[in-house]
């Protein structure tokens, strides 16, 4: 069967005069937007700490960093009290009204955490105000200071602390602002959200809610992104735009972050219905939770664009009506070159509907122009699809094979050094469309190929539109731009330079949207996820495809030789971007190996029944490190240490230690008809991160939990809790005298059983422990090196 001749009209289209003069012009515009769009994302130079008093200072917050950063400080650990202790001083010593807000608060957001139950914690938050002229509301600027039990937290969230007392500092030592301006430290971030939400909840300086600037880090370096607001985020976005000297952030991952089940401190605010904005810098989180996460291996730059942007913001809302700040809708908005592009999200769906308008109209236009027939046009379309598939699905097979080399990278967020492995998977996505273009372009067409690539963005655009609005302009736009741009080059003489100049200025739109949206990606998902990033990065590519033609080489060569082949077809790019796809990979994996001071990630704890003397080594890696394998070997059900949370997990036998459980004091036992209520004090007989009680509510000796008060708080009983074989509470930073716990049951049978457990951190006093080698080290995880106590009181 012949190969269907491609319309005259549209050979010329593909052979242009000055062809290769054009390429080149459109190549060098199309590599400087690029290039302008990289410099932009760039963290700014940090200032020293001689820098003038009214500026941030990256250096002088980094001291901050230094000092309260120097070891782990958990919640209720005496480190911790330490870095307290700090901050009152520092503020103190900066003129500010401050106090420190002790109490007990519970859970904010989606979390469950360990508990099957309710989670709580006894906090203390550091809170200082600067007092208004003229106030209109309150600006609280937040973060929090506590760390994971496993790191230090250099950047998390030392990064966030040490840039409001900076701000604080260069606040303070200028004129009074409007507003009043709060500084809020939270406690237990880390452990259930709880000083956020004692703050917003029950603090008198948050009773009448206000702007909340949230400052997080998730990794070690990077741009900073304002990853989410509050509902109705049009006017806060636009001050952003205009306040903050370096905006990085898209309404796409806005809407994306408020789809998924993670929270920050900025949770407890939304659900007391403050309005706000939330940033972090995200990339190399490959540190993120570990003791990697040390003040050294801070960015100073990414640290410089926090204190940049949240002064900026501090003053723009101190000096704002506060109370006029919700919009009445959501603004679309993304980095370009120099700022941030917003616009109301109400105009997204007449955008959606112009632009299928306009490829519509580009095919119909295309046909009458004899570029294109309509079985050309079809056939486009549906080819089309195929890059947009591949893509995605070879970048996913090519981390499972690297994975299955390296299955340490399984526990990481992100490799160590993850810039190869990204570069590769974009070679890879490259790859894969040149291919498929060189093998489809000659029975198809360019023309019909460029239309049913700015189809697909259009649909694209539509579903997103449906689905996460925010993110609709990332399709809708660059297909808009094409379908304009295919117009005006059918408009005009093919060999002139209209058509060139129209469709470089497509893919330029295209670049500017897309291609900040392929780096910010890879360190948002990790590489776990990087073919999402690859999706983008063809989407990216579709968008450009004309100018991918002109860069296309044109028909010649000896026919019937292999080289002339090649060369007709245009398969060296795709050959090339292939190879550069393996060679990037295998470098990646050569220049990031587990060393001492990038070690493999392992998690390890170990449970003592203190009841009947057995002890286990517990760890949740599905495929255990040779270390760890040395430790745990089958999975196992772990039902009998309900407040670590996860019910199956490696376990091995391990010695038992000589270690008290928490004791169990009954204060009251009283009956009123089937109803029996017992007031308790859990006590730890040592010192502790949290504890936890249990009730047992499945199985004949279990009993119904209708109510429960924990530390003078009402606990909620949610349904969901009480579908398994436990219902109980946790406790983070417990006092030493205990917890009160009142609970009111309905039992089912005779004696009720409570299990009691506390758990602190380290591992290395414990028999049989084996100190980790130097190239082996502790995996991000609130439960890592967690040493549990648990014993049953029957009732």
């Amino acid at each position: 069967m012949g190969v269907p001749r491609v319309p005259a009209a549209d050979r010329a289209l593909a052979r242009p005069r000055h062809r290769p003069l054009a390429a080149l012009v459109a190549l060098v515009a199309l590599l400087a937007v690029g290039a302008a769009v990289l410099v932009d994302l760039r963290t700014p130079a940090p200032r020293p700490a001689d820098a003038p008093a009214g500026e941030f200072s990256a250096g002088r917050a980094y001291r901050t960093v230094e000092t309260i950063a120097a070891r782990p400080h958990v919640a209720g650990s005496a480190a911790n009290d330490q870095v307290r202790e700090h901050l009152v001083g520092a503020l103190r010593g900066l003129g500010l009204e401050t106090e420190v807000q002790d109490t007990v608060a519970d859970e904010a957001g989606q979390l469950s955490g360990a508990a099957a139950g309710a989670t709580l914690a006894r906090v203390r938050n550091v809170v200082a105000r600067l007092p208004g002229t003229t106030p209109t509301g309150r600006v609280f600027l937040v973060a929090h200071y506590d760390s994971v039990q496993s790191g230090p937290g250099g950047n998390d969230d030392g990064a966030g602390t040490s840039t409001i007392l900076e701000v604080a500092r260069a606040l303070a030592a200028g004129p009074r602002p409007r507003n009043d301006i709060v500084f809020v430290l939270t406690d237990a971030e880390e452990a259930c959200l709880c000083g956020a939400s004692a703050f917003a909840s029950q603090h008198p300086l948050a009773a009448d809610g206000g702007v909340v600037l949230n400052l997080e880090a998730r990794g070690s370096t990077g741009p900073v992104i304002m990853f989410e607001t509050s509902r109705d985020n049009a006017k806060l976005v636009d001050v952003f735009g205009r306040a903050a000297p370096h905006p990085v952030g898209t309404s796409f991952a806005v809407e994306i972050y408020r789809a998924l089940p993670n929270d920050t401190d900025f949770t407890a605010f939304l659900d007391e219905d403050f309005v706000g904005l939330n940033s972090a810098y995200i990339d190399g989180g490959a540190i993120y939770h570990t003791p990697l996460d040390t003040p050294a291996s801070m960015d100073r730059g990414s640290l410089q664009q926090h204190g940049d942007n949240a002064l900026g913001l501090a003053r723009e809302f101190g000096r704002t009506d506060l109370t006029a700040l919700r919009a009445g809708h959501d603004a679309t908005y993304f980095p370009v070159p120099g700022g941030l592009v917003r616009y109301p999200g109400w105009l997204t769906w007449p955008l959606a509907g112009l632009a299928v308008a306009a490829v519509l109209g580009l095919a119909w236009r295309a046909r009458r122009r004899g570029r294109a027939t309509a079985g050309r046009l079809a056939a486009g379309f549906g080819l089309a699809l195929v890059p947009v598939v591949a893509a995605p699905l070879a970048a996913q097979l090519l981390w499972a094979g690297i994975t299955t080399l390296r299955p340490g990278y399984a526990e990481l967020l992100d490799p160590y050094r993850p810039v190869w492995y990204r570069l590769a998977v974009v070679a890879l996505a490259a790859a894969i469309l040149f291919a498929w273009y060189a093998l489809t372009r000659r029975r198809v067409g360019p023309a019909a190929l460029a239309v049913g690539g700015l189809g697909w963005l259009a649909l694209i655009g539509v579903a997103l539109a449906a689905t996460v609005p925010g993110g609709a302009y990332l399709a809708i736009l660059p297909a808009l731009a094409g379908a304009v741009a295919g117009l005006v080059a059918l408009a005009t003489r093919v060999d002139g330079p209209w058509p060139v100049a129209a469709v470089t200025l497509a893919g330029a739109v295209a670049v500017v949207i897309l291609l900040p949206t392929v780096v910010l990606l890879f360190p948002a998902l990790g590489m776990g996820m990087g073919g999402v990033a690859a999706l983008f990065a063809v989407l990216l590519g579709l968008a450009a495809l004309p100018v991918v033609d002109l860069l296309h080489p044109a028909a010649g060569g000896q026919r019937g030789t292999v080289a002339g082949r090649a060369r007709r077809a245009g398969a060296l790019p795709a050959l090339a971007a292939g190879l550069a796809a393996v060679v990037l990979a295998g470098v990646g994996l050569r220049v990031d190996r587990f060393d001492a001071a990038h070690p493999v990630p392992t998690h390890l704890m170990y449970a003592l029944d203190a009841g009947t003397g057995q002890a286990r080594w517990l760890s949740h890696e599905e495929d255990p490190q040779p270390w760890t394998d040395g430790y745990v070997d089958e999975v196992e059900t772990v039902e009998d240490f309900p407040g670590l949370g996860d019910a199956e997990l490696r376990a091995g036998a391990a010695p038992a230690a000589n270690l008290p459980a928490p004791k169990l004091e009954v204060l009251a036992d009283t009956t009123a008809g089937a109803e029996r209520t017992l007031r308790l004090r859990l006590v730890p007989q040592r010192s502790v991160r949290l504890a936890s009680l249990h009730v047992e509510t499945a199985g004949p000796g279990g009993a119904d939990v209708t109510a429960a008060t924990v530390a003078g708080r009402p606990v909620e009983i949610e349904q969901r809790h009480l579908d398994g074989r436990w219902w109980g509470v946790v406790f983070h930073a417990p006092p030493a005298e205990g917890v009160e716990v009142t609970l009111t049951l309905r039992p089912r049978g005779g004696q009720v059983r409570l299990r009691a457990m506390d758990a602190s951190d380290g591992l290395d006093a414990l028999p049989g422990f084996r100190p980790r080698p130097p190239d082996v080290g502790v995996v991000g995880s609130h439960s890592s090196e967690m040493l549990a106590v648990a014993r049953t009181y029957p009732l």
